[in-house]
C-alpha cells in the first residue's frame, strides 16, 4: 500500500520511467505468451517451443536490467533520513519498498500483455482488431492458464529480486576508503577482451560447414545455429565487462599531456563514473553491433528474410531497453555529482566550462565505442 501511495505522489519523470518499465514488461509478457501459443498449437514440436522460449531470454534480461536502473534512480531508494528511520523505514525497508515498486510496475505490464493476447486470440471481443491473430496464437485450442500465469510472473519476480540485490544495504566504508573509491581502477577490461574474442571465435566456428541445430525466435528466425547465438552472448558479456575499463581509459586519455580546466574536469568525471556508465555503454555497444551485423546479413533486397513481426518486437525491446538503461545511468551519474557541480558554480566556474566538459566526455566516448561497435559487427558478420 505504501508503494502505491508513493507511486501516486511521485514526480512525473519518475512516473514516466515506471511507465516505460511497465511497457517493456508488457512486451516481454506478450512474447512469452506467443511462445506458449506456439507450443499449444504445435504439440509435436516441443523442441522448437523450448528454443523459442530461450530466445525470449534476451528481451527479458534487457527489461530486468532497465528495471534495476530505474529502481536505482527512484527517490524512494535514496539514503534514509532520520525521520524515516525513526518511523521504521530503514535501509532494509527502503530496499524492500523499491523491490515492491518494481514488481508492481512489471505486474501492470504483464496484465496488459495478457489482455492484449486474449484480445488478439478472440477471447475478448468488443474492441478493434478482434481475433486479428487467431491462427498465429492457436485460438482454436484452450490456453493453459497456469502456464500463462507462470510465464507472466517471470518478469515481475526477476526484476524485483534483481532490484533488491542491487539495492541491498552495504556496510559503511571508512573515510579513507570512501575518499579513495573514485580512484578505483576497473579490473574487468582483460576479462572483457578475452570473452569478446572467445565469443567471436565461437560464432566463426559455429558457422563452419552445415549449420547446427537452429534456435528459432518467435516469428520466423529459424536459420541461425545455436552456437552463433552462444557466441554473441559471450561477446555481449565481454563488452559489458570491458565497458568500465574503456570508459576509465577515456578519462585518462582526455587529461593527459598538460590538460586545461575543461579537459581535467571531463577526464576526472569519466574516471569517477566509469563503473556507473561503463557497463550500460558496453551493453549498448553489443546490441548495436548485433543489429549492424543482422542488417548486413539480411538487409539486402535479395536473400532470405527470416525476420517476422515478433522478431522485430523482440529486437525493438532489447534496443530500446538498453538505450533507456544507458540514459537512466547517465541521469543517475548527473544526480550523483550535483553537489560537486554546485560547489564549482559557487567557486565561480563558468557554465560554459561545465558544458564544454560534458561535450568533451560525449565526444571521447563516441570516439572509442563507435569504432569498437563497427569492428565487432564486421567481425561477427564476416564468417557468414
Amino acid at each position: 500500500m505504501l508503494a502505491l501511495r508513493l507511486a501516486r505522489g511521485a514526480h512525473p519523470l519518475v512516473l514516466l520511467r515506471r511507465l516505460l518499465v511497465a511497457t517493456a514488461s508488457a512486451g516481454v509478457g506478450f512474447l512469452l505468451l506467443c511462445t506458449l501459443g506456439y507450443a499449444v498449437g504445435h504439440p509435436a514440436h516441443s523442441t522448437g517451443s523450448v528454443l523459442r522460449l530461450l530466445w525470449c531470454l534476451a528481451p527479458l534480461a534487457a527489461t530486468v536490467h532497465f528495471a534495476v536502473a530505474v529502481a536505482r534512480t527512484d527517490p524512494s531508494t535514496s539514503p534514509p533520513r532520520a525521520g524515516l528511520t525513526g518511523a521504521g523505514l530503514g535501509p532494509v525497508r527502503l530496499t524492500a519498498l523499491a523491490a515492491v515498486s518494481t514488481a508492481v510496475s512489471c505486474t501492470l505490464g504483464s496484465a496488459l500483455a495478457l489482455l492484449f493476447y486474449l484480445h488478439l486470440r478472440g477471447d475478448l471481443t468488443g474492441l478493434p482488431f478482434d481475433s486479428a491473430a487467431a491462427e498465429l496464437l492457436a485460438a482454436g485450442r484452450p490456453m493453459p492458464l497456469a502456464a500463462a500465469l507462470t510465464l507472466l510472473c517471470l518478469v515481475p519476480l526477476t526484476a524485483a529480486a534483481a532490484s533488491a540485490l542491487a539495492l541491498r544495504p552495504r556496510p559503511a566504508k571508512p573515510a579513507d576508503d570512501t575518499a579513495a573509491a573514485p580512484h578505483r581502477v576497473p579490473t574487468g577490461l582483460p576479462w572483457g577482451v578475452a570473452l569478446t574474442a572467445t565469443g567471436l571465435a565461437v560464432e566463426a566456428y559455429a558457422n563452419r560447414g552445415t549449420p547446427g541445430a537452429p534456435l528459432p525466435l518467435p516469428g520466423r528466425l529459424d536459420v541461425v545455429p545455436a552456437g552463433v547465438l552462444a557466441g554473441w552472448a559471450l561477446t555481449a558479456l565481454g563488452l559489458a565487462l570491458a565497458g568500465p575499463g574503456l570508459t576509465y581509459l577515456c578519462g585518462r586519455a582526455i587529461q593527459s599531456i598538460r590538460p586545461g580546466a575543461v579537459r581535467l574536469l571531463a577526464g576526472r568525471v569519466l574516471m569517477d563514473e566509469a563503473h556507473r556508465i561503463g557497463r550500460p555503454l558496453g551493453v549498448v555497444c553489443a546490441v548495436a553491433s548485433g543489429a549492424i551485423a543482422a542488417s548486413t546479413l539480411y538487409g539486402g533486397d535479395s536473400g532470405p528474410r527470416p525476420f517476422g513481426p515478433l522478431t522485430g518486437l523482440g529486437a525493438a525491446l532489447v534496443m530500446s531497453c538498453t538505450v533507456a538503461t544507458l540514459l537512466t545511468a547517465a541521469l543517475e551519474a548527473k544526480h550523483a555529482r550535483t553537489d560537486t557541480t554546485k560547489a564549482l558554480l559557487r567557486l565561480g566556474a563558468p557554465t560554459q566550462t561545465l558544458r564544454g566538459a560534458a561535450a568533451l566526455r560525449a565526444i571521447a566516448l563516441l570516439t572509442v565505442f563507435a569504432p569498437l561497435t563497427w569492428a565487432v559487427a564486421e567481425l561477427a558478420a564476416l564468417p557468414f
